[in-house]
């Protein structure tokens, strides 16, 4: 077994191998995130700066009062400290002309959830997506995009960024959905209020047992999430994604996850891209 303790003169905090297990533990029960061996040295870093702003001088102590306080406040902070949010502008690109085609064959009101909306680059792009396909600003289209990170979805909810965010972006569609900052702002942007009333943040926990969520979706994005779960948990999600799911509606899965080995309910239908198998879809749940 591998001990992570460390003299003072290497590191503030004393840190072990039961400490590691039982944050390990602790973010399985609370978020479903599977941490693994390798996760050591990012959950020290990464708490050691919540040691700091509560005063706690210890990881044993820290993790003693988030059990005996479990309605503290900390535990926001804690799931958030040990959340990864990596994300860009039209990351996996080739999902959008798939959904704009899908869009383009639909009536209104179209409804689209963003499972893990991180930081909003995500769901912009989806918004943009759509506007795109549609010719105008204003489309017949909701986006849902919710996260566990309070954090990352109030950055979202601002929708301002750094210009070198967008330097993938065409020019033409950046002049056209973007504010560019003056004075002080200088070399942000800030997402037009247009494409920002298509979309409404929302915290969500996958693991909870309820989501908040009502009516049926055209599209689902969970995308390069369901990697930080183990196999049970994710065909737990999976399932509780049907019911949500219109009978044909696409579910954009990330390049590293393969759904098909954790449930029976989907179909593959292009690259990361799913739809209900027709045994899921003819469970009488489903209409149009």
């Amino acid at each position: 077994m591998k001990i992570l303790d460390r003299p003072d003169s290497e590191k503030e905090f004393l840190f072990n191998q039961r400490d590691f297990d039982r944050v390990r533990d602790l973010i399985y029960r609370r978020a479903g995130i599977s941490l693994s061996e390798s996760k050591q040295e990012m959950v020290y870093s990464r708490l050691a700066r919540r040691l700091r702003a509560t005063g706690i001088n210890s990881f044993a102590t820290y993790l003693d009062m988030l059990e005996r306080e479990s309605g503290s406040n900390e535990w926001e902070a804690f799931t958030n400290a040990l959340t990864t949010n990596l994300t860009s502008f039209f990351r996996e690109e080739h999902h959008f002309p798939i959904l704009s085609e899908h869009l383009k064959h639909r009536h209104g009101p179209i409804r689209i959830w963003c499972s893990a909306s991180s930081t909003g680059e995500e769901p912009y792009s989806i918004a943009i997506c759509a506007c795109e396909a549609f010719g105008t600003l204003k489309p017949n289209v909701k986006i849902i995009a919710t996260d566990i990170d309070t954090n990352v979805l109030g950055v979202a909810a601002r929708g301002v960024y750094s210009i070198d965010r967008l330097e993938k972006m065409p020019m033409e569609l950046m002049r056209k959905y973007f504010l560019r900052g003056r004075g002080d702002n200088e070399g942000s942007v800030m997402v037009r209020q247009e494409l920002r009333d298509l979309i409404t943040f929302e915290p969500l926990n996958l693991l909870h047992d309820h989501w908040q969520l009502t009516g049926e979706f055209d599209a689902i994005f969970c995308r390069n999430v369901m990697i930080y779960f183990d196999k049970p948990t994710q065909s737990s999600i999976l399932k509780k994604f049907v019911p949500l799911m219109k009978s044909d509606a696409l579910l954009f899965a990330g390049h590293s996850e393969n759904f098909l080995y954790v449930s029976d309910d989907f179909e593959l239908r292009g690259k990361t891209v799913y739809v209900l198998a027709k045994s899921a879809s003819s469970t009488g749940k489903h209409h149009k």
